[in-house]
């Protein structure tokens, strides 16, 4: 077999295995021989080889059978040196040239996907979206901050904040804004290594490497990237290997100045059963809150979305109105208003009636009685240290003094009054206190609200802020 026959069945493997797995897996093999019915091929790493085998040997056997060669089967071996890996393995002329066609021609829509894919089937998610990008990302006040971040890191110039730790609730675009920069670090500089993964896809792409007995080609794996990002990095709290991987993966990154983004639910410190030294690296960088949507970019929002949902539903009315109550009664999080305004433009296509509040209304009854119950615990402490200008972990940290202990005892009092949440409940969340102290707490503010002007007022501008 020769490289132009190689090249002319990787035209045909990218047809059946999809652009992603062909230019991950299936470009970077160097074809070296064909002997006895033995083709062999040259590769990275035996990681890279066990994983050929096992998801694609059968495609690339059928395929080499198909071009008239007798194959029986494939073999891999380490090459000593190689080109790139995303350089072309030898082949030249018309073959590879047609190659390259097809691939630029797979997807105009949105560059190249990320380098490290979850290659289990059980276990999607490392792709990339092709809707999350900058264009689409709506600026507000709550996330202009982590958005100018995210725009200097995209640029790809030297490493500034390292790492980028963004942090935030669920919905609140920290996963759009980590698929944007990687958009844009692959547009602006392909030839980087850009990995995005959960943190479930890290832990078991190492719990794999554990059993397999392959840790050296997973070190390899990840300290071989320029751009690693790990989304949710809170789901390795607790796991006490992988947090030990991730730390040593993390230092061996900083130290060859590749830049790391990690995202969470809350701010570091704040992460129980998370390692204190990994706490402390990632808190070596610029952390950045990603702050509750306001009304305004509430509206932003639903006005870009409806904009993007006009072409499919050309002929629906959407009545004046209708985005500002939206923006107004759906406050929880920014997927609950993308649903929501999906479903009214789905039933008002098909039942051909107008959009407007009546039917609204009467299409979210669900979302809407769900969004009165909206407040959790989490945003009523934030909104109690953005009032009182401290942080949380003073606020649920063990400091008896005054300037702590009434915010937060009013905070107690809020989460009583405006959540479901039972007194154990409310008490884990304010540093593992006892339901008889968030009683006292609760008690105390009853007392004062009726004494205090001040604390009464307090309350009435809290509990305002969290009902808009």
């Amino acid at each position: 077999m020769t490289n132009e026959t190689w090249g002319l069945v990787r035209q045909e493997l990218l047809k059946t295995v999809g652009k992603n797995n062909y230019v991950n897996w299936i470009e970077p093999l160097e074809f070296d021989r064909l002997e006895d019915g033995v083709a062999t091929f040259n590769v990275t790493s035996t990681f890279v080889g066990n994983w050929v085998s096992r998801n694609f040997g059968d495609s690339i056997l059928n395929e080499i059978a198909k071009a008239g060669e007798p194959v029986r089967r494939i073999e891999f071996t380490v090459a000593k040196t190689r080109a790139p890996a995303r350089a072309a393995a030898d082949a030249t002329g018309a073959a590879d040239a047609e190659l390259d066609r097809m691939i630029k021609g797979t997807s105009t829509s949105a560059p190249e996907a990320p380098a490290v894919h979850a290659q289990d089937d059980d276990l999607p998610g490392a792709d990339l979206d092709p809707r999350f990008t900058f264009d689409s990302f709506v600026v507000g006040k709550p996330n202009e901050l982590a958005h100018a971040a995210g725009r200097r890191v995209a640029e790809g110039g030297p490493v500034t904040f390292n790492p980028l730790f963004l942090y935030g609730g669920v919905g609140l675009g920290k996963t759009h804004l980590m698929h944007a920069i990687a958009w844009e670090l692959r547009r602006r500089k392909p030839e980087l290594r850009v990995v995005y993964l959960s943190a479930e896809q890290f832990m078991y792409r190492f719990i794999q490497a554990l059993r397999g007995s392959q840790m050296i080609d997973f070190k390899q794996l990840f300290r071989s990237v320029d751009v690693l990002m790990v989304d949710d990095v809170q789901f390795i709290a607790g796991k006490d290997s992988t947090q030990e991987e991730f730390f040593h993966t993390f230092n061996a990154l900083v130290d060859q100045r590749s830049q790391i983004i990690i995202s969470a639910d809350r701010a570091p410190g704040e992460i129980e059963k998370m390692e204190a030294r990994i706490v402390s690296r990632l808190q070596s960088g610029l952390v950045v809150d990603v702050h509750p949507t306001t009304y305004e970019l509430r509206l932003g929002i639903l006005q870009q979305k409806a904009e993007q949902f006009r072409p499919q539903f050309p002929d629906l009315r959407l009545a004046d109105g209708v985005l500002e109550f939206l923006a107004h009664r759906i406050t929880s999080n920014v997927r609950v208003l993308e649903g929501a305004l999906m479903r009214l433009f789905a039933f008002g296509s098909l039942v051909g009636r107008p959009v407007d509040i009546p039917m609204t209304q009467e299409c979210l009854v669900d979302i809407l009685r769900q969004s009165d119950r909206k407040t959790t615990i989490d945003e009523i402490q934030r909104k109690v240290c953005d009032h009182y200008n401290i942080r949380i972990s003073d606020l649920v940290g063990p400091k008896r003094t005054r300037i702590f202990a009434r915010p937060r005892q009013i905070a107690m009092y809020l989460c009583k009054h405006m959540t479901q949440r039972s007194l154990p409940e409310i008490g884990r969340k304010f540093g593992g206190r006892d339901h008889t102290t968030i009683m006292h707490g609760v008690k105390k503010i009853e007392e004062l609200k009726s004494q205090d002007s001040q604390i009464a007022e307090d309350l009435e501008m809290l509990r305002r802020a969290l009902e808009a």
